[in-house]
């Protein structure tokens, strides 16, 4: 089955480079709700999802000539399309009501700040600190309490900034799981 696949993923490069625009139909038909499906994780609208992805055949078609075969799939360098358009729209959504957004000190006034040790990101943390090991505990104390940066975490702790990186990114991941 394999060899199928290929050879019909060849013909198909192979016309999308002649500009044929029923393979680009095939395309579609073929791959297009894949496509979608990973949009739509990304950007969680039906509407937006279905937006983003007649974008992303369109700029695929206008792109395509930049297509190297040896450099991937067609349906990798496809699916890498959409789901950079799916992050920018979800980036420009983002932008766009953080325009909307009013400053905090129009509304509730310039002279009303909350006081310097009151940190309302670290709500729960030290709780959700006693899930975890005292290696682990000690890192996020560092990162997320002490505000730390990794590499002054790192030197802190003698480690690897790597080590100090993917462990961080461990623990956060559990934490979420387990919170959540």
């Amino acid at each position: 089955m394999k060899g199928f696949e290929q050879q019909f993923e060849k013909e198909l490069v192979s016309r999308l480079y002649a500009r044929d625009e029923k393979a680009m139909a095939l395309f579609y038909k073929n791959y297009s709700k894949s496509l979608y499906c990973t949009i739509w994780r990304i950007v969680r609208h039906d509407e937006l999802a279905e937006d983003v992805l007649q974008e992303c055949m369109l700029k695929f078609w206008l792109a395509f000539p930049s297509y190297d075969a040896r450099k991937g799939r067609l349906f990798t360098w496809a699916l890498n399309i959409g789901r950079n358009l799916a992050i920018d729209s979800i980036r420009e959504q983002r932008y766009r009501d953080a325009q909307r957004t009013d400053s905090l000190t129009a509304v509730v006034g310039a002279n009303q700040v909350a006081p310097p040790t009151f940190r309302p990101e670290h709500i729960g943390v030290r709780d959700w600190l006693q899930l975890v090991g005292p290696n682990d505990r000690q890192l996020l104390e560092l990162l997320y309490l002490k505000g730390y940066t990794q590499t002054e975490a790192a030197q802190e702790l003698h480690l690897p900034l790597g080590t100090v990186k993917s462990r961080a990114s461990r623990i956060i991941r559990y934490l979420s799981r387990a919170v959540s």
